[in-house]
């Protein structure tokens, strides 16, 4: 039996409304269990207004219920992907508040980073909360936390809690290709790694100069020479020299 509020022989005079396109402000039709419309004057897809797309924020079916999906939906559900990897880096590490603390701070840095440089916000911050996520596997295994145990045991960590998560292949490619080499650049590197090589420098830097100051000459030099990105340095500056 067809649910009654599916079934056309129910519905009212609320079924069928109008709504402005967003665009050229046309009308546009709706029936009420219209996914999206397009507008007949210049093309637009319009979600429908009426309904709740919240699930298409983090389904990973939701282009197979709605079609191909709008942007605002895509940038949604970069958004909710990036908050929810922040969430299970947080449980993974569990009491380890110095390790969530460093993955928190690196994704601040390198999303300040990526406003002024040409890359890809989601797969920088993404990247950022996982970069360091194989270290407990190092600990575990070696009873090491090195750079090169990090970057064997991160890789599997980040893709299987990505594929949990539902986020797209290419993301999960190049966030574990970043996590797989992320002290050791190479002779040519994405603006996305560059990014998230020097947000991960600004914050160690920070939290050596908090357990061992160095003078600023010294760090001047640092940054000088050491640094990925124009805005990596300057954000470097204005954060350990307080310039």
């Amino acid at each position: 039996m067809q649910c009654p509020g599916q079934d056309s022989r129910y519905w009212d005079a609320n079924a069928v409304f109008e709504a402005a396109c967003p665009k050229c402000g046309s009308s546009v039709e709706f029936f009420k269990d219209d996914s999206s419309r397009k507008c007949n004057k210049c093309g637009t897809k319009m979600l429908n207004p009426h309904n709740d797309f919240g699930c298409a924020s983090y389904c990973p079916y939701a282009a197979q219920c709605l079609g191909s999906l709008p942007p605002e939906l895509l940038a949604k559900k970069q958004e909710v992907l990036k908050e929810r990897v922040a969430v299970e880096m947080k449980r993974y590490f569990a009491d380890d508040f110095r390790r969530i603390g460093h993955a928190s701070r690196v994704a601040r840095h390198a999303l300040a980073i990526a406003e002024k440089e040409e890359c890809n916000p989601a797969v920088v911050e993404i990247t950022a909360y996982l970069h360091d996520i194989g270290i407990k596997e190092g600990e575990r295994k070696y009873n090491s936390s090195s750079p090169r145990h990090q970057h064997v045991e991160g890789p599997p960590v980040a893709r299987d809690m990505l594929i949990a998560l539902g986020a797209p292949q290419p993301l999960i490619e190049e966030v574990c290709d970043i996590i797989g080499h992320h002290h050791l650049p190479r002779p040519e590197e994405t603006m996305n790694f560059k990014v998230l090589y020097d947000a991960d420098l600004i914050t160690n830097l920070e939290e050596k100069q908090k357990d061992a100051p160095t003078p600023a000459e010294h760090l001047q030099k640092i940054i000088e020479r050491s640094f990925l990105t124009r805005a990596g340095a300057a954000l470097a500056a204005k954060v350990l020299l307080k310039g």
